[in-house]
């Protein structure tokens, strides 16, 4: 397997992948699947930002990706970022997603962020929770019924990890360069 940044060429998976999930999963409370060019755009949008968008590919075939984005659009929010990871259902449990999102984080790292976020959907989802808590994130809270997906309501769970000493001293560089900051 390797890890490599995602490319225009791998819109049409990224769709699949991410389609699966929002058809029978409560990662995301996105309820209708966005198409490759919804997703290349997304990817181009991450990518603009000088933020990793990551892919996990066998074989030729993408198995997996994640990438890191701005937090909120505010200014003061600059040095963090918000995890997102998804992995192909026939791929589940083989260590895609500890893979690629690894290497999120090492980029996340070297781009001098300081606290990256997860907003994990559903508390029952025992693989992204335990996957973040092996990656060193800590619980920050649990949102209570924040989305209605699927005839039933589902809760969030905020998870953090801080990088570059976090809070402990102030942030050099300039953050994610967002529009209007």
């Amino acid at each position: 397997m390797i890890i490599r940044a995602a490319e225009a060429d791998d819109a049409q998976a990224l769709a699949a992948i991410y389609g699966h999930h929002v058809l029978h999963g409560f990662g995301t409370f996105e309820t209708e699947p966005p198409d490759a060019a919804w997703m290349d755009g997304r990817r181009r949008e991450i990518q603009g930002y000088g933020l990793p968008f990551f892919v996990a590919e066998d074989g030729g075939r993408v198995l997996g990706y994640a990438y890191a984005g701005p937090f909120r659009p505010r200014p003061g929010y600059r040095f963090t970022a918000e995890d997102s990871v998804y992995v192909a259902p026939d791929a589940v449990g083989r260590g895609v997603g500890r893979a690629v999102l690894s290497r999120v984080m090492e980029a996340c790292e070297a781009f001098g962020l300081r606290q990256v976020v997860a907003v994990i959907g559903d508390s029952g989802n025992a693989a992204s929770i335990g996957l973040h808590r092996s990656l060193g994130f800590t619980d920050a809270g649990v949102g209570r019924s924040f989305g209605f997906k699927h005839g039933r309501w589902v809760d969030i769970v905020w998870m953090q990890k801080s990088l570059n000493g976090g809070d402990e001293t102030p942030p050099t560089g300039l953050g994610v360069k967002l529009s209007g900051s």
